[in-house]
């Protein structure tokens, strides 16, 4: 059985308050949109580290950037009931 849910990934780091902001913020949509949250951690991955480090939190759903820094909710509705 295959997970066909739309997976939204957010590019973070430890110990990053807003980040566990835009996740907890995300969680409460999950139910009405089915979607996963992916987070990435971009310490990991020094290219990562240098592309994201002063825009996270930031929320994409493969190549497409939904918000940034705070969930902006107009932004990830219009995201998602248009699947991008």
């Amino acid at each position: 059985m295959t997970d066909d849910r739309l997976v939204l990934s957010i590019y973070s780091r430890p110990e990053c308050h807003l980040c566990d902001e835009m996740v907890e913020a995300l969680k409460k949509w999950q139910q009405r949109f089915n979607f996963k949250i992916e987070i990435i951690d971009i310490d990991k991955d020094s290219r990562l580290t240098a592309r994201f480090a002063a825009r996270i939190p930031l929320l994409t759903m493969a190549d497409t950037e939904i918000c940034e820094y705070h969930l902006d909710e107009f932004a990830l509705l219009d995201f998602l009931e248009n699947k991008g």
